[in-house]
């Protein structure tokens, strides 16, 4: 079934021109859903809403806030498997982790509505005497929420839960490859009761996200998406004087020394490399494996990544579904291509898949024998596409996966803990995982990374408040 898409703007579905199509990528030739191209136009009217409806929001209180987010994570864990449906439909993921995303989404607004009754302040003494000092957490305004298609209703619910809980109001733009997940995410706020315009979505392209960025009105910017659309949004946010938040992605090292357990290590790179079709900010997309079981390795990776089942997103036995777009799968195949010819030896993979409906698939791919300075080393391909690089110990290990503007996440599989304590240390990533995939983190700690992975606060967890609120600090005297 093709549905027919608006934006909802101050509590109220806005029908327009859908001359934009959202396509099953497991099947081209089925229509998920039409929608509007929206502009300038739309993005007023949105911020003009969740302006007006911003004091209101900001005064109500707390356990007001903190019952509707509840609302929302229960209606998410009700329609966990109907979501989790469409979210496969729609971009490309299995059945299984499309369910697990939508989980996600309802967990993460379960954990802010018990944050919404600690924004709390501190109270000091005054060097002065007679006086006092407070400080206090106030929202800042209209935020804005762009958001990416890889996780499209996790990474939306991770931005408005904190904004809801704090008190702003948010106008959320929604990747374009997704809208028909954005619209159901809309549909549970609204039915949960949200009051209208502290909540609005604004479908369409770009100039959607640039009109958001631009507007007078809007206080904050929180982006998620590559590192050169990051750029434009930060210059264009800051010059407004804008708070700005912005992920951009990662280029994630896992190093394997020769004292980690080869079956081990070899199952936690294919994990963060291939599930999810390598759709993953935080995946393992390159793999630095000391020379001492660097063949062993190479050869177990590639026997596992061509076992592993492609196929469409709602079969069963799929195990990688397929690329968002035909766009994506270009990028991935382009990137091995660049690969060999720079002198890269592809050990399984690189080509289309086959499957039972026309989509997107792309074989799991193994590209060996790379050099730390190659393209596929420095830039994010985002699908199916691991890189391994031989070292000679652990020390060129760490100073190959400190190399590139990436700082993301980065991992170690050892059973050394001189050497794990020591990478825990120095290795240059927001996030370090220890024998374990660099892909997969917990809802209730902060996100984010270093260098041109990230810009401003962190993400999700405890360290939230700090983006979606600012401080105020009150002296009182006699």
């Amino acid at each position: 079934m093709t549905r027919t898409l608006g934006h909802y703007i101050g509590g109220e579905w806005v029908m327009a021109d859908t001359p934009l199509d959202s396509l099953n990528p497991s099947d081209t030739g089925d229509i998920v859903a039409r929608f509007p191209d929206g502009g300038a136009a739309e993005v007023d009217r949105a911020v003009a809403a969740a302006s007006d409806a911003f004091a209101g929001w900001a005064a109500a209180s707390p356990e007001v806030r903190a019952d509707l987010l509840h609302r929302i994570g229960e209606a998410l864990f009700a329609r966990s498997a109907e979501i989790g449906e469409l979210l496969a439909r729609e971009e490309g993921k299995t059945r299984v982790e499309g369910v697990g995303e939508t989980l996600r989404a309802a967990r993460i607004f379960r954990y802010f509505a018990g944050e919404a009754l600690r924004r709390h302040g501190m109270t000091l003494e005054s060097t002065r005497p007679g006086l006092d000092v407070a400080t206090y957490r106030e929202p800042l305004g209209v935020v804005g929420l762009i958001t990416p298609w890889n996780f499209p209703i996790a990474i939306p619910a991770w931005k408005a839960a904190p904004a809801l809980a704090f008190g702003n109001t948010v106008v959320l733009k929604p990747a374009n490859i997704t809208p028909a997940i954005a619209t159901a995410f809309a549909e549970i706020v609204a039915e949960a009761g949200a009051p209208a315009g502290v909540f609005n979505l604004v479908l369409g392209r770009g100039d959607v996200g640039r009109a958001l960025v631009d507007h007078d009105d809007v206080a904050a910017i929180s982006f998620t998406g590559s590192q050169a659309v990051g750029a434009q949004v930060g210059m264009a946010a800051m010059a407004k004087q804008k708070r700005v938040q912005m992920e951009m992605g990662g280029k994630n090292p896992l190093v394997v020394l020769a004292d980690a357990d080869l079956d081990k290590a070899v199952a936690i790179a294919a994990d963060g490399g291939f599930f999810q079709t390598g759709q993953r900010c935080t995946a393992s997309s390159r793999v630095i494996v000391e020379d001492a079981i660097h063949d062993r390795f190479v050869a177990a990776l590639a026997e596992r990544a061509g076992a592993l089942r492609v196929g469409p997103a709602l079969a069963d036995d799929t195990q990688v579904g397929p690329a968002s777009s035909e766009a994506q799968l270009e990028q991935n195949l382009r990137y091995v291509g660049i690969a060999r010819d720079e002198g890269g030896r592809l050990a399984v993979g690189g080509d289309r898949a086959s499957a039972s409906t026309p989509g997107y698939y792309m074989q799991p791919t193994v590209v060996a024998d790379t050099a730390p300075d190659m393209r596929i080393n420095n830039e994010e391909v985002f699908g199916p596409v691991v890189s391994t690089i031989r070292v000679k110990g652990y020390d060129e290990a760490l100073a190959v996966a400190n190399r590139g503007d990436f700082g993301l996440s980065a991992g170690i599989v050892s059973n050394s803990a001189k050497h794990i304590r020591d990478f825990r240390k120095r290795v240059r990533a927001g996030m370090v995982m220890v024998n374990l995939p660099t892909a997969g983190v917990d809802y209730h700690v902060p996100f984010g990374g270093t260098r041109s992975s990230s810009y401003g606060p962190r993400e999700q967890g405890f360290a939230a408040v700090e983006y979606y609120t600012q401080i105020k600090t009150v002296y009182q005297g006699d």
